[in-house]
């Protein structure tokens, strides 16, 4: 069974991010797009400072309608979540499932700068004026962050450094708008930092995370680093294949 995939990459990340998962999925037999979001990856010297979040949730629906892509399963990594929702509340037809990689929706009005609390974004704030030119927010620290992951080696954070862009700032302050025409579709939570319980148990505490827990949701634990399509692309393309191919059984 040949499904359709679009793979949408988080901050500072484009398409190469994602070949290995790319690569194994169609050795599957399944047609795979991967993103390159204005200004990131091989489109970064399109980055304004007016991209936002609307820009990437245009490339999204733009691609969904000029291939003409239907049941199309949407996969977005941490802020390619929002990305993703956006898009599918927009063209809800042309989705047959969404994928969050360890990620999920942010509640209507909300924006991906809220997600890690006053202080954080006020650190990153700092960042975009004193080293993004005042719009853009640098890579992060790639050695330090894969410092205790050892399915990361040194020529995986090279290629990530090589790779990285700095990422539009306003992607990260434009809330969501959302219709709710997404919530009908059904979903999968590939959670990778975090499992189901403590899922449940921030949904509880966190209203960021009520939208994780209320809908038609299935959960895949891959226990490992925020970024598995680095360091666990072949179990990450083989969840992917499986819940592709979910919306075929059901």
């Amino acid at each position: 069974m040949t499904t359709t995939y679009v793979l949408v990459p988080g901050f500072w990340l484009g398409a190469a991010a994602w070949q290995p998962v790319a690569d194994a999925l169609r050795a599957q037999g399944h047609v795979v797009h991967a993103v390159d979001l204005t200004g990131m990856g091989e489109r970064a010297d399109l980055a304004t400072p007016q991209t936002d979040l609307t820009t990437h949730v245009d490339d999204v629906v733009r691609l969904l309608e000029e291939h003409d892509l239907r049941d199309v399963v949407l996969v977005g990594h941490s802020y390619g979540a929002l990305v993703t929702t956006g898009a599918a509340d927009r063209v809800p037809e042309r989705v047959a499932r969404l994928v969050y990689v360890d990620s999920g929706p942010l509640p209507d009005g909300t924006s991906q700068a809220d997600f890690g609390g006053p202080d954080d974004r006020a650190a990153n704030e700092r960042l975009v004026e004193t080293q993004g030119d005042g719009w853009r927010l640098p890579p992060p620290p790639w050695a330090a962050l894969a410092a205790d992951v050892p399915e990361v080696d040194d020529a995986a954070v090279a290629a990530l450094v090589a790779a990285s862009r700095p990422q539009p700032w306003r992607t990260a302050t434009e809330p969501v708008a959302l219709t709710g025409a997404w919530r009908h579709l059904p979903r999968t939570a590939v959670l990778c930092t975090f499992g189901v319980e403590q899922l449940r148990q921030m949904a509880q505490q966190v209203p960021l995370f009520a939208d994780m827990v209320d809908g038609d949701w299935t959960y895949v634990e891959l226990p490992t680093w925020h970024w598995p399509m680095v360091s666990r692309p072949a179990e990450l393309a083989k969840v992917l294949g499986a819940e592709g191919t979910r919306h075929l059984r059901e």
